[in-house]
């Protein structure tokens, strides 16, 4: 609650304030667009690091939004929203500093899915294939539901033959945000979020078990959380699960996304499906600079075992596609202790470089 003002100014803070007030239950309605447009920009080079032991931010200076990123063997994959012609852009690194866009994961979209907004895909390993979770427009009912695709490779091609989504909740305004998790026990959970503020209701960040193969949900979904903090404003997203030291960290993002007010909080948890317990510190990724709206955030590791968080980010004043902006992929070093998540970021100094 501290940094709000902050980053809103006093106009602003005074408008939410308002308007939660008459909002009621703590919803606050700050006005995002559903759509998240991906700006089309041809792929670039990485910039050059300042030198072979440290790196700077963007390590992906082009439109890169939504990233999951998978490690397989010495190679780091990493997926983002649709761009470029590009249902889902894929680009691979051996040391999480140097990309290079290599084309299209799943250039064939189920029968249920329209082209055009597919949005946020995770991909995790399953026995010697790889299953993709990822968001489409389901023509069916008109709102973003969630698929699961297969490979063989982790570049794909990802092929999903279904003729349904594999999570849509038509009333509820649709569910976004697919992200994989494996528990310690092996055990496999999905999570995502209701596409509520697409139709003016809260939205929830939900988990429910998956089948051994990662193609089914089994058993009930659980409600982890819900926006009501005044920095959410009208929508959380983004969900990612880390365990460590016996302590569920669930990260997420909330925020209008097409703009600097865009951010990353935490909640954490004894057990997988709860209760979760927001973070009091909240905020804990926020705009800075010319670092504008960091978030979507996902967890990697290196080879010394070091966690990183990559997230997308403007560079400000450029926090919407209609300006010409686009979201390039950062990394910043993140730890968990204590039941306390530490990003040092947003950075865009030079600093030491994953140990690949």
């Amino acid at each position: 609650m501290s940094r709000f003002p902050v980053l809103l100014g006093l106009g602003l803070t005074a408008t939410l304030l308002s308007s939660a007030s008459q909002a009621g239950g703590g919803h606050v309605p700050v006005t995002s667009n559903p759509a998240r447009p991906a700006a089309a920009r041809p792929t670039t080079a990485t910039p050059t690091p300042a030198s072979a032991a440290t790196f700077r931010n963007p390590v992906l200076d082009e439109n890169f939004p939504d990233p999951g990123i998978l490690r397989v063997g010495k190679v780091y994959h990493a997926y983002s929203t649709n761009g470029g012609g590009a249902n889902v852009p894929h680009a691979v690194s051996r040391d999480l500093v140097h990309w290079e866009v290599t084309g299209d994961a799943m250039p064939v979209l189920p029968p249920w899915a329209i082209g055009g907004r597919t949005w946020a895909p995770e991909v995790t390993q399953i026995g010697g294939g790889f299953a993709l979770y990822f968001t489409a427009l389901d023509e069916a009912s008109g709102r973003q539901c969630i698929g699961v695709a297969t490979a063989a490779s982790p570049a794909g091609p990802f092929r999903d033959a279904s003729r349904k989504p594999l999570v849509c909740q038509n009333g509820e305004g649709g569910s976004i945000d697919a992200s994989p998790f494996k528990d310690a026990d092996g055990k496999r959970y999905l999570l995502w979020k209701n596409d509520g503020n697409c139709c003016s209701q809260p939205t929830n960040l939900y988990l429910q078990p998956l089948s051994a193969d990662g193609l089914k949900l089994t058993g009930k979904a659980s409600a982890l959380i819900q926006n009501f903090q005044l920095w959410e404003g009208n929508v959380i997203e983004a969900p990612t699960l880390y365990r460590a030291g016996g302590v569920y960290y669930l990260l997420y993002s909330a925020g209008p996304y097409d703009s600097d007010l865009y951010a990353v909080g935490y909640a954490t948890a004894p057990r997988v499906t709860g209760p979760y317990k927001k973070a009091p510190e909240n905020p804990i990724l926020v705009s800075k600079g010319a670092v504008a709206g960091p978030g979507h955030q996902t967890v990697v590791t290196d080879g010394a075992g070091k966690t990183w968080l990559a997230y997308h980010a403007w560079t400000a004043p450029l926090t919407s596609d209609a300006v010409g902006g686009y979201r390039s992929l950062r990394l910043d070093p993140v730890t968990f202790a204590g039941g306390t998540v530490k990003v040092a970021g947003p950075t865009l100094t030079p600093q030491r470089a994953p140990t690949p």
